[in-house]
């Protein structure tokens, strides 16, 4: 089944690799989206794929990269979009 949703990361999330390493690890797990950094200091992401396979990930977003400090990670589903993609926004 496939499902979409949204998430905002917390922490020592920008200038750490952060947006580039979901990417990765998003692409390798065939989930599609984007991530965008906010001006808070946080990042919102949007992951869209396989259901196993975007909880993998949203799963991951606690970790993070090794130079991030991920104070909390806050996710809600979206209706499910047909993205081709994983972008940074």
């Amino acid at each position: 089944m496939n499902i979409c949703q949204k998430c905002i990361v917390s922490g020592k999330v920008q200038g750490v690799f952060y947006r580039v390493s979901v990417q990765e690890v998003s692409l390798d797990k065939g989930v599609n989206g984007w991530a965008k950094n906010l001006p808070d200091g946080s990042v919102e992401i949007v992951l869209c794929g396989d259901s196993q396979a975007v909880a993998y990930v949203g799963e991951w977003l606690w970790a993070g990269p090794p130079y991030a400090d991920v104070v909390n990670v806050v996710c809600e589903p979206l209706d499910y979009q047909q993205l081709s993609e994983f972008k940074i926004k």
